[in-house]
């Protein structure tokens, strides 16, 4: 179910038995503007029914977060968990419902819980009023106030309009974490069962009247003019309405889908072809192989104590990472309504304003005459922080002059998505005359994203550097030297966020090299990582890491995977962790089986995660099983090629993902937590699973992997 803004604020105005309590940032709203920052912004609603309705200003795509958010307000609400209904918050002129960067919980986890706490101190408020007894002696319970004394109790419903007569307290009393009855507690879905039924409605889904269809073909690389193409043709399929040309390509809209893709499909498209320097990929990994060896810029430099040993015997390895499509099972949609002065979009999103900005610059409108309605996502990945898709939808309804729906094709979601970029790492570790590690060099060569502007205030500041090198410059391992440096390559094809954004690339590097640096020292991987990980507690660059953490994860996976024990022949195990921002604190142990053929497969993983505190422990358990899937895929089935500055793969048979018959038993341990909150867990899981994975094969082959994904080709010779 969704609303705009305007919409829920009228409705909540015409309730007379409801009460209303917004929240934005630290301070709560009473109808009044505020001067306050702004940050994802939600109501309270509370019926005289006793029902309890949360608007969410946050996206949902699987990650389970409606479920999260209405926890927090459960809790300090102390609602009627059965009692709880969701809403769909659309963007308003200043506001912030981005999705991204695994900051939905984190971000909310005050607001959302002193909104809460405000509305049940304004109930209990009321409860004590009508009773004429002291406030102290009332309180919350299930969906109901309570005087502890007589025993009476009024539920919620009864009180909200006494309640909404109040003034809104801005600093009630949050609940100290030992209290919690919600919170920490496992919890199904609270949209789990129309998700499996199929009741619930993502932007695929959306009908509204008068609605045509549209299917686009879009030039095959940057820059192509079309030679020709049977226009009659498409308009002679049955029931193709017209066709359009338009900046992004030529659109065949229809009555139906299907109509459309056959009318494309009859256009028989003929583009010029691609000059001799287009874009491929070959080419490209060798530019950046040579990039990787220039000193590039610095992004962390610690110079060795006095005292450390001069170094003696250098070790150096490059590691090659490919391009990836994120393949979301729904592809990109969106259906737009363009009329004189108005739009209207139903769009899975993650970046709503900028979407109704780009959208209104477009359509030469106010972004606030652009009305964007979230719907459910069928993954998301980062690819939805891209709305090039809603944008298409957006022109062909304004030259169409009537709703549209447009769906892209398979191919079309692989060839001309945003992708995750290649990078190529050289890493190089120095030991002194004892044998021990003493330096530690990282260099990653890559490319910025392109789908958002470089900022030219900021394109020599470490900080923004160091965003783009996550998992290389904040090595969490305690080498006296170290030096970490990004070199930049240009990259005409798009590219941009993807699962974990620039960490899966470094931290595939790091791990994997690591783990050479423990075999030059003759060690146990696992227990060297322990070794290096010993010193002070917490290091500071760009972001915090605290050993200690990383260094409790890893035991958990040694002790609960029988880390020591023999493992037979062709088999294989390995280990891998990562610090992600310094928040969450992940560790796998990964069990492979290398059967004849040198195919792979993954029989076991064991994870260790300190994500802080724990909302909803299902909710972490299932991230962390789709990140280890998802790094399943990229480490051992599809990569993204390109020839003639197109990509060449279109559909799920030429660029794989892991299956059910590909998924291991994993175990996913949450470890107890001191950290005071909550972070993301939609991100995190990707990065060290990878490397785990590329560990344990060359644990079971002795064959040392250096690029992705794994192929047979990698074990002959």
């Amino acid at each position: 179910m969704m609303t705009s803004r305007r919409k829920f604020l009228k409705t909540a105005a015409l309730s007379g038995a409801s009460l209303v309590i917004g929240f934005n940032g630290v301070r709560l709203l009473q109808g009044a503007k505020t001067s306050a920052p702004f940050q994802p912004n939600a109501w309270i609603r509370i019926d005289a029914d006793g029902i309890v309705t949360l608007t969410i200003g946050k996206s949902e795509m699987g990650q389970g977060v409606r479920t999260s958010l209405a926890m927090l307000l459960a809790e300090e609400l102390e609602a009627d968990w059965t009692h709880i209904k969701l809403v769909q918050a659309s963007p308003w002129p200043g506001s912030d419902l981005g999705t991204g960067g695994s900051d939905s919980i984190r971000s909310s986890w005050k607001p959302l819980r002193q909104a809460g706490a405000a509305a049940r101190e304004m109930l209990t408020t009321a409860a004590a009023a009508r009773w004429k007894v002291d406030r102290s002696s009332c309180t919350a319970s299930h969906g109901a106030i309570i005087h502890s004394p007589s025993g009476r109790s009024l539920n919620y419903g009864e009180l909200v309009g006494d309640a909404a007569k109040l003034p809104v307290p801005q600093d009630s009393p949050l609940k100290d974490k030992k209290n919690f009855k919600i919170i920490g507690q496992r919890t199904s879905r609270i949209d789990g069962h129309d998700i499996v039924t199929g009741k619930a409605r993502y932007g695929i889904d959306v009908k509204i009247p008068g609605m045509l269809h549209a299917s686009l073909e879009r030039p095959p690389w940057d820059g192509a003019k079309v030679k020709r193409v049977q226009e009659d043709a498409a308009r002679s399929v049955g029931g193709v309405r017209s066709v359009i040309k338009l900046s992004r390509g030529i659109a065949v809209v229809a009555d139906t889908s299907w109509s459309a893709i056959k009318g494309r499909t009859a256009l028989a498209a003929e583009w010029d072809d691609p000059p001799k320097d287009a874009f491929d990929s070959e080419t490209h990994a060798r530019r950046l192989e040579t990039a990787s060896r220039e000193t590039g810029f610095i992004t962390r430099s610690e110079k060795a104590p006095a005292g450390t040993g001069d170094i003696t015997k250098t070790i150096e390895a490059t590691y090659h990472y490919p391009f990836y499509a994120h393949a979301p099972v729904e592809t990109m949609n969106c259906v737009a309504d363009v009329r004189e002065d108005h739009c209207t979009l139903w769009v899975p999103t993650q970046a709503p304003e900028r979407l109704q900005n780009r959208v209104g610059e477009l359509l030469g409108i106010p972004a606030d005459k652009v009305e964007v309605n979230i719907t459910l996502i069928g993954g998301g990945f980062g690819r939805r922080l891209g709305f090039d898709y809603a944008v298409e939808a957006a022109e062909i309804s304004r030259a169409a002059k009537a709703p549209v729906q447009l769906l892209w094709s398979r191919a079309d979601d692989m060839k001309h998505g945003h992708f995750q970029a290649a990078s190529v790492h050289y890493l190089s570790a120095g030991f002194d005359a004892q044998g021990r590690p003493v330096a530690w060099k990282h260099t990653k060569a890559g490319s910025f994203h392109n789908i958002s502007p470089l900022d030219p205030k900021e394109a020599h500041d470490v900080a923004w550097y160091q965003d783009w090198s996550w998992g290389a410059y904040d090595v969490p391992y305690a080498f006296p030297e170290i030096q970490t440096a990004y070199v930049t390559v240009n990259l005409p094809v798009k590219h941009g966020p993807w699962r974990a954004v620039f960490a899966p690339s470094s931290v595939f590097a790091r791990e994997a090299f690591f783990d050479e640096v423990a075999q030059a020292r003759g060690a146990d991987p696992l227990a060297f990582r322990l070794e290096m990980l010993k010193g002070a507690d917490v290091i500071k660059v760009g972001s915090t890491v605290d050993r200690r953490r990383l260094r409790r994860v890893l035991e958990v996976v040694r002790d609960k995977s029988g880390w020591g024990a023999s493992i037979a022949k062709g088999h294989g195990r390995g280990v891998a962790c990562n610090a992600y921002f310094g928040h969450t604190y992940i560790a796998y142990v990964v069990d492979v089986a290398v059967a004849p053929g040198n195919n792979v497969r993954v029989e076991r993983v064991v994870a260790a995660v300190d994500c802080g505190l724990v909302v909803n422990p299902i909710g972490v358990e299932q991230q962390m099983e789709g990140g280890i899937i998802w790094g399943i895929s990229s480490a051992l089935k599809g990569e993204i090629t390109f020839r003639g500055g197109a990509a060449q793969q279109s559909s799920y048979a030429d660029f794989e993902v892991a299956r059910m018959h590909d998924t291991p038993a994993i175990e996913v341990h949450i470890v107890p937590s001191d950290g005071p909150e909550p972070f993301g867990m939609g991100e995190p899981p990707v990065p060290p699973i990878v490397p785990a994975i590329v560990n344990a094969v060359v644990a079971a082959t002795g064959k040392r992997v250096r690029s992705l994904p794994i192929r047979p080709e990698h074990f002959r010779g």
